[in-house]
């Protein structure tokens, strides 16, 4: 199991960046990555860190320790510069918070993240089949998650994502403890939200291959 949308202490998690991955390793995941929350006011305090940290922790507790951000409620005109710094501060992936609709994520904020080239759409609502197909052109995964109330919408991307073509990752979007589901009920959550079995493999071949897997 790989997740790609997960939160520490240098956001809103609960868990540095040690206990995180330690364990995510002990239920058994290969690769996680972590992904605070951040905009052009802090992805520089965030990036630098994660990374003085991220190769030690791949080495002592076994798994692939990704550095990522989770550019979230970025004004959709700065979304361009913001997933540019974020690459050049050394983010492997840049995940955009996506309009759930339990949030006032500002309209538009799809269309700016997947123009910008981000990696994945967290929980992008109900996305709209222009922006669908731009992800698919634009190689960007939508996210399926098992995060409360962002999940709502699951069944909706679902449906976009297998009408269009557009690739899915299954991720936790993991603040606490509790957060990070076992590998099985990851896969419940992703089969209950309309996904088949040959979906549900896709999905892990493409969070593979984002982790570089």
């Amino acid at each position: 199991m790989i997740d790609l949308h997960t939160h520490t202490l240098f956001s809103d998690g609960e868990l540095i960046p040690a206990e995180l991955t330690r364990r995510a390793a002990t239920i058994g995941y290969k690769a996680i990555a972590m992904t605070d929350h951040g905009d052009l006011s802090n992805i520089d305090l965030i990036i630098p860190r994660l990374l003085r940290v991220a190769d030690d922790l791949s080495e002592q507790w076994g798994l692939k320790v990704i550095v990522g951000i989770e550019l979230t409620h970025v004004p959709p005109a700065q979304f361009a510069s913001a997933a540019a710094e974020a690459r050049k501060l050394g983010a492997d992936i840049v995940v955009a918070h996506g309009e759930t609709i339990v949030e006032p994520v500002a309209s538009g904020t799809n269309r700016a993240a997947i123009e910008a080239g981000i990696d994945i759409l967290s929980h992008p609502g109900m996305i709209s089949d222009e922006d669908t197909a731009l992800a698919v052109k634009n190689n960007v995964c939508l996210e399926i998650t098992t995060r409360k109330g962002h999940s709502l919408t699951n069944g909706h991307v679902v449906q976009m994502a297998r009408k269009h073509g557009a690739k899915l990752v299954v991720n936790n979007d993991a603040h606490a403890p509790g957060d990070l589901l076992s590998p099985e009920m990851m896969r419940q959550v992703a089969l209950g939200a309309g996904m088949s079995e040959d979906e549900y493999k896709q999905a892990l071949a493409n969070s593979g291959k984002l982790a570089g897997i």
